[in-house]
Parts: structure tokens; C-alpha cells; sequence
């Protein structure tokens, strides 16, 4: 959780905007602070996301990011602010939330149950997920022995198996390959085409044609596209 005092230095407001003003608004978030004890975290922060739009959030560490995209998820109360969602939203934190002696299969099944998904429908779909990150899911391995990179692949399929609306992503390529890396934009890309509304933290954001805004916590005015 990024918790870090963020200074005076950026007390100003801070706000995401896009360039798609006539796609359905999935998530508005409207003058966000966040205080933990004396630590002002975040200060006056707005997001809004339509959808077929991504929107990163960038910024130091300790700037905020996890703890506004947990506000957001409904993990955690603002000391001030609102969020409002338009659909079906999902988080996918940066830590692998896996249950270490169960396959992946197994993962599609237990969750597709928490989304009212039959066995088989959960374990298609996720396979079908995986098969769009370049992973074959078919060798039966605990998630415990597969690799960083395929257990984080795991728990980005795990987040999107519900087919949502609005998507929150907390870094979810750590430990991903240069290729991995690729393949995870390319499916953010397809995932926007399909008029999902994405909010993904990153730091490193190779270029602004990746996505339709930016909202940096680390400045004190946002990065806004025109």
C-alpha cells in the first residue's frame, strides 16, 4: 500500500481527462483525499474513464496509486470524495492472490463459481484469457511451482474472468518477460477495443499512443490529453 506522505508540492488538484468525451462514463471518482493519521496521501484527486478507454497512473513511489485504485475497487474509504461505478467492476492487485495448491484450472473453477459461472464455462473462458497472454494453461501445475511471471499472468485471467465492465490493474506484469510485456499491451489494446474501461498503474509507460489519458500523482497538475 503506498501510504508515503506526498508534501505540499503537490497539493493541487489533480485530474484525468480523455479524448473520447461521447463513450459511456464506468468510473468517476470526484474529489478523492486520503489521510492515514497525519500522512495526506492523496488530495483532491479526480479520474473519470469511459468506455474503450485506458487511463494510466503514474507517479512516484508512495504517490498514492495503489491506495487510490483500492478506493476505487470499493477495498477502501476516502477521508473525503466519490466514486461512482456504471457496471461490472474488477481489481487485480499487484500481488498474486493464489491459492498456491491449486492448478489453474482449478483457480477458473473456483472463481467462475464466485461470478456464477459453470465449471466448464469458467474453464474455457480462462483458458481462452490465458491463450491471449501467449500462456497454455494445459500442463496441470500448482500455482505454487509456476514462475512469477505466469502466476501474475494467472491472477490478471482471475480478474477479467467475469467479463467486466470497468478494470483496475495495480502493476500486474511483474515479473514478466520483454515478450510478456508485449502481449499484456496488446490485450489492454483488443480489451479497449471491446469497450472496456481500464485504469492501469504503470511506470513504464513507453508511449502516450498506449493510452487515452494520464493522470500522475507525482505532479501537481496532471498530464492531460487535448
Amino acid at each position: 500500500m503506498d501510504v508515503d506522505q506526498t508534501g505540499p508540492e503537490v497539493a493541487a488538484r489533480k485530474h484525468a481527462e480523455s479524448i473520447h468525451p461521447s463513450g459511456v462514463v464506468r468510473l468517476r471518482a470526484t474529489g478523492i483525499h486520503k489521510r492515514f493519521g497525519r500522512r495526506q496521501v492523496l488530495h483532491d484527486v479526480d479520474l473519470t474513464v469511459r468506455a474503450g478507454e485506458i487511463v494510466a497512473v503514474v507517479g512516484a513511489n508512495g504517490c498514492g496509486k495503489s491506495t487510490l485504485l483500492k478506493i476505487c475497487a470499493g477495498l477502501m474509504s476516502p477521508t473525503e470524495g466519490t466514486v461512482t461505478v456504471n457496471g461490472r467492476l474488477s481489481y487485480c492487485p499487484q500481488q498474486a492472490g493464489l491459492m498456491g495448491f491449486l492448478t489453474a484450472e482449478e483457480h477458473f473453477a473456483l472463481f467462475g463459481a464466485g461470478c456464477g459461472l459453470d465449471r466448464e464455462t469458467a474453464r474455457s473462458r480462462g483458458r481462452e484469457l490465458a491463450a491471449s497472454l501467449a500462456w497454455d494453461t494445459g500442463m496441470g501445475i500448482q500455482a505454487r511451482h509456476l514462475s512469477g511471471g505466469t502466476q501474475q499472468k494467472l491472477n490478471l485471467v482471475l480478474a477479467v474472468l467475469s467479463n467486466p465492465d470497468v478494470l483496475l490493474l495495480d502493476e500486474p506484469y511483474q515479473g514478466f518477460d520483454r515478450g510478456s510485456y508485449v502481449d499484456f499491451w496488446d490485450w489492454l489494446q483488443r480489451s479497449r477495443q471491446a469497450g472496456k474501461a481500464i485504469v492501469v498503474i504503470t511506470h513504464m509507460l513507453n508511449s502516450r499512443d498506449q493510452v487515452d489519458g494520464v493522470l500522475d500523482l507525482g505532479d501537481a497538475k496532471a498530464d492531460r490529453d487535448s
